[in-house]
């Protein structure tokens, strides 16, 4: 047998009122809780997609963690190497040659980061074999001196696979003349697309042999760089390999080296929560005006339910009630909406497209040219509760009113 309160506060909620104007408010506020959580589930399912599409476009080329040397050099990566790979969460490990320099063609020079590979190895910790756009990773070997570039940074030097480039190291050597820099003619081999302006424009791959020849390396590499099973446990696993190493080796994780890139998208999601929170709190507050004419209309109810033996705590409840129920229902209308809209947004925002003529995201423009959702349980769970919290708050102050209606006070003219 269900609660007295709960009996009458789904009746009154049921019921057809005298009063039209309530039951539209009702609807209005029912409607745009609704409204702002669907769209509040929508818009961080994909700002999560967004996040994720970047975070994988980024680890496919950078390293989930890597070990360097003071100076940026590593004597002795083979033991090192073999020392991290030991970890139960790193799968593979690969070493590699840093250094910046000045790629020349024709009468175009460019600035780009080199880096020395082992193209099998290269593989086992990054997608860059499966980035290529023109050529093969493979076809990097050692002794040929030949140069994978960047799509864009290929672009602007207006090269092609079999053209011949020249790397000028910054690294120079002495001469009767003074200090000339190292310059070496290399063949382009392959061109690839990471999806990423960053690493298109500005990063060029050539074989770790002939990286160390060109920058004076001798039998040392930069660092090794490691691919985890888990690349959300890389910080924790940069911190236990520490502990293995002496204090001149260095380990960074890919939270560290893109911390600010991330911790922006993180700032511009919990912005657009709040912002987009506000549409379901003014919702929320309509069921204020909602319960206010709704107890103005029911003086006479009131005051016979409390001549019958009702406490105006009964009364409160009783109204509570009817408020939480636009709640509810709005919160639930609005979850299922946000769902299914977040789950089917590669279907809805091109069907929009065609039907408008128009497109959000150009590909000559932007790398993501599909808007992505990542739709998390978490936060449709957090979005039903915070949303839920203003619509039972809104119920408060009118319940209470309406609890302290004086019967003789509301009965006197009926």
């Amino acid at each position: 047998m269900q609660p007295f309160e709960l009996f009458v506060g789904l009746r009154y909620t049921r019921a057809k009122r005298r009063n039209h104007f309530i039951s539209f408010i009702s609807l209005v506020s029912m409607l745009g809780i609704a409204l702002g959580v669907a769209a509040l589930i929508v818009v961080l399912s994909v700002m999560n997609g967004f996040q994720k599409e970047l975070r994988t476009r980024i680890l496919g080329v950078a390293a989930h963690a890597q070990i360097s040397g003071a100076n940026n050099t590593l004597a002795d990566w083979q033991s090192i190497s073999e020392a991290a790979a030991q970890h139960p969460e790193v799968i593979s490990t690969a070493p590699y040659v840093m250094a910046q320099g000045l790629i020349s063609y024709d009468q175009t020079v460019q600035g780009s980061v080199v880096r020395g590979i082992l193209p099998d190895r290269e593989a086992q910790v990054s997608e860059l074999a499966d980035k290529m756009k023109v050529g093969r990773l493979d076809a990097l070997r050692s002794g040929e001196f030949g140069i994978v570039l960047g799509s864009e940074l290929a672009r602007t030097l207006s090269v092609s696979a079999g053209d011949k480039v020249v790397l000028i190291a910054p690294q120079g050597r002495v001469t009767p003349a003074g200090i000339m820099p190292r310059v070496k003619q290399f063949s382009v081999v392959g061109i690839f697309e990471a999806g990423m302006y960053e690493f298109d424009a500005g990063l060029a791959l050539v074989h770790m042999d002939d990286a160390a020849k060109l920058y004076s390396m001798g039998s040392r590499v930069s660092g090794v760089r490691l691919k985890l099973k888990d690349m959300n446990l890389a910080p924790q696993v940069a911190r236990e390999l520490s502990g293995r190493f002496g204090d001149d080796i260095y380990i960074s994780d890919w939270t560290r080296q893109h911390a600010n890139f991330f911790r922006a998208i993180q700032i511009e999601k919990n912005v657009m929560f709040i912002i987009l929170l506000l549409i379901v709190a003014v919702a929320a507050f309509n069921i204020v005006s909602t319960l206010v004419m709704a107890v103005t209309d029911k003086q006479a109810d009131i005051a016979i339910l409390r001549t019958l033996g009702a406490s105006p705590f009964s009364i409160m409840k009783i109204f509570i009630v009817q408020g939480t129920l636009i709640g509810v229902i709005g919160t639930l209308i609005g979850v299922a909406g946000g769902v299914v809209l977040a789950l089917n947004i590669d279907v809805v925002v091109p069907a929009i497209e065609r039907l408008f003529g128009v497109h959000f995201l150009a590909k000559d423009v932007y790398y993501i040219s599909e808007l992505p959702s990542d739709l998390q349980s978490r936060d449709v769970g957090v979005i039903a509760i915070v949303s839920f919290i203003p619509t039972l708050l809104a119920t408060l102050y009118p319940s209470w009113r309406a609890s302290k209606t004086n019967p003789a006070e509301a009965l006197r003219y009926e």
